[in-house]
C-alpha cells in the first residue's frame, strides 16, 4: 500500500510539473477573433461618405476583418423591413461576412420603475430581435438604463431583462448587456443581475471604456467624476461575456492607447474562458477612423501576440 502511494504521490507531482508549461501553450495558442463594430465608422456614415448597407463589404475589403457588430441607429427606417434585412444578409453573405450582434440604442429604459415604459421599451426590442435573426446574429446588445435608485433599478432591470431574455430565446438569440454608463458600468451590480436572472440567454457585452459611473452611455474619452476601474469591471463581466468589444480612443507615439492599457486588458481576456470575438470600436477624435481602426487592429494582434 505504501508502494501504491508513493507511485502515486510521484505520477500526480510530475503531472503538476508539466501543466503550467502546457497550460500556458495553450494559452499562448488561443487565437485572436477580431471583428469591427459598425460605430468605428459613425461619422463616415453620419456624414454620407459611408452608405452603412456596405459596411460588410467594408469590413472585409478595407480591413480583412470577416466578423461585424451593427448599429441600430444607422437602419432606423428600415426596422421592420423584413425584405431589406434579407437583404442585408444576402450583402453579408457575399463579402463572407459573419454577423455577430445588433446594438441597440434609444429603444427605452429596461430598467425604468414605471411598469407600462418598462413593458413598452421591452416591446420596443423585438423588432431588432427579428432583424437579428434574419441576419443570423447570436446577440441583441441593450442598455440597461433605469431607475436612479438602486434596489428600485436592480428589480426593475432584471424584470425587464428577463422579459425580453425570454422572448428573445424563441428566435435562439442572446439579450447581452454593455456597460454604457450610469448602474450599466457598475460590473458587480450587473454581475450579480445576470447570475440571479439565470438565463442562459441572458450575458454580457463587456467594452474596454464606457466605465463613467456618473453619466449616461459612460464615455471615459474625457472628464468623468466617478470611474468604475475597467480592468476590474471586464474581469467581473468576463464570466457572462457573449461579445467582448475593444473600445479605443486617442493613441501615442508607439501605437498604444493612452487611455486604456492594452496589454492588461487583452491579458485579462486571454486568460478567461471567453473564446468568442473581440470587436474593435474606435471612438477616438484626433485620428480619422480609418486610421484609427487600422492602428487599434495593430495593437490587439501586437497585445495578444505577447501574452
Amino acid at each position: 500500500m505504501k508502494r501504491r502511494a508513493f507511485v502515486k504521490n510521484s505520477i500526480m507531482g510530475a503531472t503538476s510539473l508539466v501543466s503550467t508549461p502546457l497550460l500556458a501553450n495553450i494559452t499562448s495558442s488561443k487565437p485572436l477573433n477580431i471583428s469591427l463594430a459598425q460605430w468605428s465608422l459613425h461619422r463616415s456614415i453620419n456624414e454620407g461618405i459611408i452608405n452603412p448597407v456596405d459596411f460588410a463589404s467594408i469590413a472585409k475589403e478595407r480591413y480583412k476583418i470577416d466578423a461585424v457588430e451593427y448599429v441600430n441607429q444607422f437602419y432606423l427606417e428600415s426596422a421592420t423591413d423584413e425584405i431589406f434585412w434579407h437583404k442585408m444578409k444576402e450583402r453579408s453573405n457575399q463579402a463572407g461576412i459573419k454577423n455577430l450582434v445588433i446594438m441597440v440604442d434609444d429603444e427605452g429604459d429596461l430598467g425604468t420603475a414605471d411598469k407600462k415604459k418598462r413593458m413598452q421599451a421591452v416591446e420596443n426590442h423585438y423588432k431588432w430581435v427579428h432583424a437579428a435573426k434574419i441576419m443570423g446574429c447570436h446577440s441583441v446588445r441593450v442598455n440597461a438604463f433605469g431607475d436612479p435608485d438602486r434596489d428600485i433599478y436592480r428589480a426593475a432591470i432584471m424584470d425587464g431583462m428577463s422579459r425580453l431574455a425570454g422572448y428573445a430565446a424563441k428566435s435562439n438569440l442572446s439579450i447581452i448587456i454593455e456597460n454604457h454608463g450610469l448602474f450599466s458600468s457598475d460590473a458587480a451590480l450587473i454581475a450579480g443581475i445576470i447570475k440571479e436572472v439565470n438565463m442562459p440567454n441572458f450575458g454580457a457585452f463587456p467594452d474596454f471604456g464606457n466605465w463613467c459611473l456618473s453619466a449616461k452611455w459612460g464615455t471615459t474619452q474625457g472628464e468623468c467624476d466617478k470611474v468604475y476601474d475597467p480592468y476590474r469591471g471586464v474581469s467581473e463581466l468576463l464570466p457572462y461575456a457573449k461579445a467582448v468589444s475593444a473600445k479605443s480612443y486617442n493613441f501615442n507615439e508607439k501605437g498604444e492607447d493612452t487611455k486604456i492599457d492594452y496589454y492588461k486588458m487583452m491579458k485579462i481576456v486571454k486568460k478567461s474562458d471567453y473564446d468568442g470575438y473581440i470587436g474593435i470600436e474606435y471612438e477616438g477624435i484626433e485620428k480619422g477612423e480609418h486610421e484609427g481602426i487600422l492602428i487599434t487592429k495593430n495593437l490587439m494582434e501586437k497585445a495578444w501576440n505577447t501574452i
